[in-house]
């Protein structure tokens, strides 16, 4: 048996350290990586992946440790991926959302997993993806994705998520404009949490105003707005409810089908982007090159970006890092 297959077994097997060990491979993009994500993907496809998103502040973390301990008393064991901000210093991740969940942390049913954006525009990263699939492989009933949150630009969530829950919060009048901006139309649930907090009725009467005069297919899914206070635990036990409610739905409407379509094909993407921008950067031989005719007037910069990507024809697939 290969190392690959060895570690691989491990995994679905739901060896702890093994998953952290995979992670850990995944975040580095350490060479034979994309070898093991794919043996795990064979494995994966079961678990109900619920993406977590909405303006910073507005109680994510908290409200998903909430939920987490909610379905566990379910019987149902989880998976926690927190996209965390990159740190300035070392490129990793700032580690506060495992801080906020720490009444969750200690729970073998709970695995936890924080994850550097990296520069990820999305507010995601090709790491998400594939430590999604490396927690469903695992056996994790349930995979909760929380993202950074840096307001519209969150839409990689989609592909991330089977059920995109959007919270917001009263009071700042952010919140609302954030989800106009671009949010709205992706949530397959709103959430207004600190719903103990002045102006909570204003934020949700709002959202739920604008969701009835946004245009809507006939049979789609009725996105509802929803209560909660993270700190205490209301409103959390209707939200598992409208989540399992929308798992139903999208079985019986064929939106696993999509998901899996739309998720398969932004990593593939994602994947395409990574090779090609390790030759597209300083340090490699053909764009030094490239930089070096420019300045020795063989060329101007225009056209020879165009032969950089005429060259890129000549790659074979392999991950340069390899």
């Amino acid at each position: 048996m290969t190392a690959v297959a060895s570690l691989a077994e491990k995994v679905l097997a739901g060896d702890t350290g093994a998953i952290g060990r995979v992670l850990t491979r995944i975040e580095r993009r350490a060479p034979g990586v994309d070898e093991l994500v794919s043996e795990l993907q064979c494995s994966a496809g079961r678990a109900h992946v619920i993406g977590v998103t909405g303006p910073p502040g507005s109680g994510k973390s908290t409200l998903v440790g909430g939920l987490t301990a909610r379905m566990r008393e379910q019987g149902r064991t989880v998976g926690i991926i927190a996209v965390d901000p990159s740190s300035a210093i070392t490129g990793g991740a700032i580690l506060g959302d495992r801080i906020r969940m720490s009444g969750v942390a200690g729970d073998p049913g709970v695995f936890i997993r924080s994850i550097a954006t990296r520069g990820a525009l999305g507010g995601l990263s090709r790491a998400t993806l594939d430590s999604i699939i490396t927690l469903d492989a695992a056996g994790k009933d349930v995979v909760i994705v929380e993202t950074v949150g840096v307001g519209q630009a969150e839409v990689d969530v989609m592909s991330a998520a089977q059920t995109v829950v959007v919270v917001s919060m009263p009071g700042t009048g952010d919140d609302v404009q954030a989800i106009k901006a671009g949010l709205l139309e992706i949530a397959d649930v709103h959430v207004v949490n600190k719903f103990d907090h002045p102006g909570a009725r204003k934020t949700f009467a709002e959202l739920r105003t604008m969701l009835r005069s946004a245009p809507q297919r006939p049979g789609a899914w009725p996105v509802p707005v929803e209560k909660a206070v993270g700190t205490t635990g209301e409103g959390v036990t209707e939200l598992v409810e409208r989540f399992a409610e929308h798992r139903e739905w999208l079985v019986a409407d064929g939106g696993i089908e999509r998901w899996q379509r739309r998720s398969i094909s932004t990593r593939i993407r994602w994947i395409a982007e990574e090779l090609v921008l390790e030759r597209l950067r300083p340090g490699h031989p053909e764009f030094d090159r490239a930089v070096e005719d420019v300045l020795a007037h063989r060329g101007d910069s225009g056209s020879l970006a165009r032969r950089l990507l005429t060259q890129l024809g000549n790659l074979d697939g392999r991950n340069p890092r390899d």
